[in-house]
């Protein structure tokens, strides 16, 4: 009972459980998107490159979110013309980004005065308890267009997912919508930096999804339940994280991936065995 009175009691704490469960729902919408695409280095080429703005806003003394966000809008535009570019090939342009982007975060960082490595881990891994009224509020506004655009345009979205060339010649506008949902992942990305940290939000992007898919192979159905797991597995990994003293992040982890082991081992059926 205790946490739950905290939640009340502590505006943070508050800010950090809604946060939690938002970025759970958003991630859980793009993930779907990015999984099924086969896209899953291309969320960590955004991440990692999104690194170079927080550093070069965090030098400047400016707000790191919005200098990630230019960075990660910036690279994930770059990568998805790259992917219909034949000159650079999608996956080295994702390695390119990934590289100078934490380069130029780790340069910035380290010129900025006053520098101290814990200014960089709460980057990287998360920080919880620094998430603001405007965060959630950034948050809810980019999860109820994601939930808009998953109710309007899924179909469209499924179709270049697994047949670009099929969805193209059905009359989808194929570039326009890669565009939008590259920007979408960029946001998506930035908004949840301060809930699982640039190393570990992959996996809440990823984790979901593929426990997802071991209950059903239907997009729509992948989609709802990825946001579900994604969702309840944020808020188990914070109350977690409350009892145990252990950061946040790395324990919204530990309970996808726990949940992921149960899943998979359920889904495990004895091999009849028949005479010849």
């Amino acid at each position: 009972m205790d946490f739950l009175t905290d939640i009340f009691e502590y505006s943070y704490l508050a800010n950090a459980v809604i946060a939690c469960i938002l970025s759970g729902i958003t991630c859980g919408i793009v993930g779907t998107y990015i999984v099924s695409r086969r896209m899953v280095f291309l969320c960590g080429g955004i991440t990692h490159a999104s690194f170079g703005g927080l550093g070069i806003a965090f030098y400047l003394g400016i707000n790191p979110i919005f200098g990630a966000m230019t960075f990660a809008i910036l690279s994930s535009i770059g990568i998805e013309a790259a992917g219909s570019n034949t000159k650079i090939r999608e996956d080295s342009a994702i390695g390119l980004l990934w590289g100078i982007g934490m380069a130029i975060g780790a340069l910035f960082m380290s010129l900025k005065p006053g520098y101290t490595s814990g200014d960089l881990s709460s980057f990287l891994f998360g920080s919880i308890i620094s998430v603001t009224t405007q965060d959630v509020g950034a948050l809810a506004v980019l999860t109820l267009c994601l939930l808009i655009g998953a109710i309007l345009w899924l179909r469209p979205i499924m179709y270049i997912d697994f047949d670009r060339d099929f969805a193209r010649s059905a009359g989808v506008r194929t570039k326009l919508i890669g565009y939008i949902m590259a920007v979408v992942t960029a946001v998506t990305i930035v908004l949840s930096i301060r809930v699982m940290g640039i190393v570990l939000l992959v996996s809440l992007m990823t984790i979901p999804v593929v426990i997802a898919n071991a209950v059903t192979k239907h997009y729509k159905t992948i989609t709802i339940l990825a946001s579900i797991i994604a969702a309840l597995g944020a808020l188990l990994g914070i109350v977690t994280s409350y009892y145990f003293e252990v950061p946040s992040g790395p324990a919204i982890i530990f309970v996808l991936t726990l949940v992921l082991i149960i899943v998979k081992l359920l889904s495990l059926h004895p091999k009849k065995v028949t005479d010849r």
